[in-house]
């Protein structure tokens, strides 16, 4: 079975979360998948954006339930 190249667009930065020791950032972007319709992205990448890691590409509505779920939401309280 042929590999399909799977092409992406960083259509807009918007923030670096983290870097790991080998420098790649897990980054917030909105990313175009193949050609398709841009999508908030979550994910790993290489500095030079030409490697990408595992990751979440959300819909607009799908960022909207996530921000009233993150609204009511406290990091801290579930640290130990």
């Amino acid at each position: 079975m042929a590999r399909t190249e799977i092409k992406s667009e960083i259509v807009k930065e918007i923030g670096i979360l983290s870097t790991s020791k080998s420098n790649w950032n897990r980054e917030v972007n909105i990313v175009r998948w193949n050609e398709g319709k841009p999508k908030l992205d979550i994910r790993d990448w290489a500095p030079d954006h030409e490697k990408v890691g595992k990751g979440i590409s959300l819909s607009a509505e799908e960022v909207a339930v996530l921000k009233e779920i993150l609204a009511e939401y406290d990091p801290y309280e579930v640290e130990e």
